[in-house]
């Protein structure tokens, strides 16, 4: 049981990182070789890499960004007590040409109707079948016709976005990385070496339980609310005017969440195989309910059914990457409290389609975790949402994949939507 040990010494390396009798919680611990330790709560501790580029010009000298990618978001959501959802687009948010879709069905005024409890068997969305592309919101017909009766909610959206380029000499522009279960902050190595060298601040912390943060002996450290928190700590400490948050599996829940608390300081969205967007709710059959000491006996064989199901490939180099990004190297205690701890009721799809920030949803192939089917629906609810399929790639496509991955995310950083004309601008 090599893979699921303890993590003593994740422990060992944050102890000596700082010290475990502070009374209040620290601001943040800086080393120099970019690894900070940040106590949360008094004893709470998380690991984060931070690194920031040195800044020649101070803070505010640069040139004021011109008001381009200016998008009007309107929308209509309406919840039917028959479990009806009713998205009407009514901004100029999904413009064609602001999708870079080709399809013309993605125009301003078109409506989705979808049942809030049929998550799987949707249609394909155009462009996610296999090859990368974009997947626009089409006005699909729900199974069974709406009954008339007045609506359980009505939810309005009305507000301005300027989406614009987010370049690394941009010294207003940070990019968080937040990992999921069984995960730690080196699972986004090539990412952080890439955005770094190109002159970008970027953040990555390892979720309590996890690489070397602190892993408290008690379950409720480990409820989704609990890391939420910790999260908003990490944001409120780090983030600038222009944040953009790139999550992975369980960890977009909480990019999810940042960008519904945050709505101004929360710029883009990259969700990578984080699934559709319904409420969380802990499995009541799982594998990950039995108790913690069987599930470290069984530890060699969930190592080798992660290994199985998260990589496209299970060779040699699979092996490696596993053990050089620190992954599934968690004690069977938090691997159980995580699992049982995923509860969010208020992550429903209305609560998604609210969001008003345009997201790029990276899907890997192979993931045997996550269907294709779950992000072409998280498409279908986003207001403004690119879905990008990596063929080759699987649930930890950005270390299968990093080079593709890396492209994909540098375009959508960059990406600044053309301003629709009559909006005054050449």
């Amino acid at each position: 049981s090599i893979m699921l040990n303890s993590i003593t010494d994740g422990l060992l390396c944050c102890l000596m990182g700082k010290t475990t009798n502070a009374v209040g919680p620290l601001d943040s611990v800086e080393s120099s070789n970019g690894y900070s330790f940040m106590e949360v709560k008094p004893g709470r501790i998380l690991r984060v890499r931070h690194s920031a580029p040195p800044r020649l010009a101070p803070e505010g000298a640069e040139e004021p960004q011109p008001p381009r990618g200016t998008v009007h978001c309107k929308r209509r959501i309406t919840v039917y007590r028959n479990g009806q959802l009713v998205i009407e687009n009514l901004g100029d948010a999904v413009r064609s040409e602001i999708l870079h879709c080709h399809s013309s069905s993605a125009e301003p005024n078109s409506t989705v109707e979808l049942e809030l409890s049929d998550v799987a068997g949707q249609a394909p969305a155009p462009g996610a079948t296999g090859t990368p592309g974009c997947a626009t919101r089409e006005a699909a017909a729900a199974p069974g016709k709406r009954r008339k009766r007045k609506p359980k909610k009505v939810i309005t959206i009305d507000c301005k976005k300027q989406i614009t380029s987010c370049k690394g000499t941009h010294s207003d522009v940070v990019l968080f990385f937040i990992h999921g279960v069984g995960g730690s902050l080196d699972i986004w190595k090539e990412q952080l070496d890439f955005f770094a060298k190109l002159g970008y601040e970027v953040v990555a912390p390892d979720l309590a339980g996890h690489g070397c943060s602190s892993a408290p002996q008690i379950a409720a450290a480990y409820t989704f609310y609990a890391l939420a928190e910790d999260m908003r700590a990490v944001f409120k400490r780090y983030a600038k005017k222009r944040n953009i948050l790139i999550g992975h599996s369980y960890g977009v829940s909480f990019c999810t969440f940042l960008a519904h608390e945050y709505p101004d300081l929360v710029h883009k969205v990259i969700m990578i195989n984080g699934g559709g967007p319904t409420a969380l709710e802990p499995s009541l059959c799982s594998i990950f309910n039995m108790p913690t000491c069987v599930l470290h006996c069984l530890s060699p064989c969930l190592a080798w059914s992660f290994l199985k199901a998260g990589f496209a490939r299970q060779g040699a180099k699979e092996k490696q990457l596993l053990k050089e990004g620190n992954a599934f190297n968690v004690s069977s205690f938090v691997l159980r409290a995580m699992m049982s701890g995923q509860y969010w009721p208020e992550g429903d799809e209305v609560y998604h389609a609210e969001l008003a920030v345009p997201v790029l949803l990276v899907h890997g192939m192979h993931d045997k975790f996550v269907p294709v089917e779950e992000d072409q629906r998280m498409a279908e609810i986003l207001l403004i949402a690119f879905l990008k399929v990596i063929d080759e790639g699987s649930h930890m496509v950005m270390m299968e994949c990093p080079e593709t991955v890396n492209t994909l995310l540098h375009e959508f950083v960059l990406w600044e939507p053309e301003t629709p004309a009559g909006d005054g601008q050449g």
